[in-house]
Order: C-alpha cells, then structure tokens, then sequence
C-alpha cells in the first residue's frame, strides 16, 4: 500500500487535543513512525505527560516532541501554535484538529455550554484551518489536514443537539476544505474526515473505569485513520464492536431519506417509524 507523503519519518505533525484519547494516540503513533509532533491541548501539566508518552516512543526522543499550551477556541491561541510549530520544525506536514469537549444542550437548554462546545468543536476546526491552510500551501509539499467529527454529526440523534451541531459544522467545513484545496492551483494538501465510532476516552468514559466490550480504544481508531489516509479517503467512518460498517451506512442513508421523503425529522427515532426503521436496517 502506498503510504501517505504525509506522514514519512521527518516531518511533523500538529495535533490539537493531544494530552489524551485519540489526540494521543495519534501523536504517540506518528512519533513512532518517526514523525516530529507538536503537542497542542489546554493543560500544561496533561501535555507535559503526554509528551513523556510520545517521547519515549519517537526515534529522536525529546528533540522530535514539542508542547504549546493551546485554547482552540481563540484565534490569537491557535496563530501561536503556528507560530510555534514553525519555529521549532519549519513546517506541518500533517494538522489534526482533534480538541473537543461535551456536553452541550439540548434546543432550548444550557446556552452556556452551548457556547463552549461550539467555541471548541467547531471554532477550534475552523481556526486552525483558517490559520494553518495558507502556510501549508506556501510550503508546495504534500500535506494533510484531518478535522475529526462525530456519527452524531451526520444522523443527528436526539439529546446533545449542541454537540450534534457543532460535529455537523466539521463536517462542513471538512467538505468545503477538500474541495476548495483539490481547486486549488499547485495545492498538495489531502483533507480528511474522521469519525470516530464508539471510542472509550476520558471524555467519552464518564465514571465507567474499564472499556465497555462494544468501544474501541483511541488506537483503534487511529489504525484506521492512516489506513484510510494512506489509501486516498476523505470519509474516514469507524466501526466499533457493536456497530458495523454496513449499520453505519443504512443509519445515513435513513437520515438522508428523512428529507427526500418528507418523513419526520429525526423519524429514526419516533415511534410511528420504529418498525419500518428496524425492517429497512436488516434489508
């Protein structure tokens, strides 16, 4: 299999949301892949932790971690980043924006995490896109961005609308970034969405101490993310240990069918559509 140019050994990646879960998992397997990876998260006692991590599983040890203390959700926050990364290494060859927080509300709940989540989850992508993309191009090299959304993003299920909203807007901006850089004049930047499946992470465990036997764990997913980048993919759909790829696949495409046969929104989920929902799932 080709590999992606990406993520040959010597060039660096920055990953947001990088002191834990899959944020981790990803830098610690670049860094093993002999990748140079830039740690961006909000705590410096988490990132300090996880560049031990990293450190330890890169060819060049501490010379090839770098850690900035980052708040995704301020511009000014992600430019110093940039700046940073450059600095130290002199180019990104791969940018995840991976940094996420929940919960968020429902409609008409919560209007301050609201705000939170989609100052995080939707901001953070959007400001490491705005601030990252016209370096990247400048460098005329093959690049990466990988932006990491959520199923809940796509079907949209009852609860934490907040979330669902701002998983949504990756998913946008995602779209929109891959087609505005496969238009654009000399670009060499490959732009992937990945959507985790049910994955155990701090932010995801909640008072569980051991993995639910149906989530994967954060390597898993990350696995799966450079299989599928090294493979060309933009849509990057986890399964878990319960939820398959052809579930996955009849779950959007019933999403989708809400709207081109004028069913019920989120009909997945209201009990006049129960039974036909389960018959079309098992098609």
């Amino acid at each position: 299999m080709t590999e992606h140019p990406a993520l040959h050994p010597g060039r660096v990646a920055v990953i947001t949301g990088a002191a834990s879960g899959i944020g981790l998992a990803a830098a610690t397997r670049f860094a093993t892949m002999g990748l140079k990876v830039c740690l961006a998260d909000l705590s410096p006692e988490a990132l300090q932790s996880a560049a031990e991590q990293v450190a330890a599983a890169s060819p060049s040890g501490k010379d090839a971690v770098l850690t900035v203390p980052t708040d995704v959700s301020q511009l000014a926050s992600v430019q110093a980043l940039r700046d940073a990364a450059y600095a130290r290494f002199g180019e990104v060859a791969v940018l995840m924006n991976n940094a996420g927080t929940a919960p968020g509300g429902g409609p008409y709940e919560h209007i301050d995490r609201w705000r939170r989540v989609l100052e995080v989850n939707l901001w953070g992508v959007i400001n490491g896109v705005q601030t990252f993309t016209p370096s990247m191009l400048a460098q005329r090299n093959e690049c990466a961005i990988v932006n990491t959304g959520s199923k809940q993003g796509i079907t949209c299920p009852p609860g934490d609308t907040a979330y669902n909203v701002s998983k949504a807007g990756v998913k946008v901006i995602t779209e929109a970034l891959a087609h505005s850089l496969r238009n654009e004049e000399g670009a060499r930047i490959s732009a992937h969405l990945l959507v985790p499946g049910s994955t155990f992470t701090a932010m995801t465990r909640g008072n569980r101490t051991e993995k639910p036997p149906g989530a994967w764990t954060p390597d898993q997913v990350v696995d799966m993310l450079i299989d599928r980048m090294n493979q060309g993919d933009f849509y990057i759909i986890c399964p878990d240990n319960e939820v398959t790829t052809a579930i996955d696949n009849r779950r959007i495409l019933w999403a989708a069918r809400d709207i081109t046969q004028n069913r019920p929104a989120l009909s997945r989920w209201h009990p006049d559509y129960k039974a036909e929902f389960e018959t079309f799932l098992n098609e």
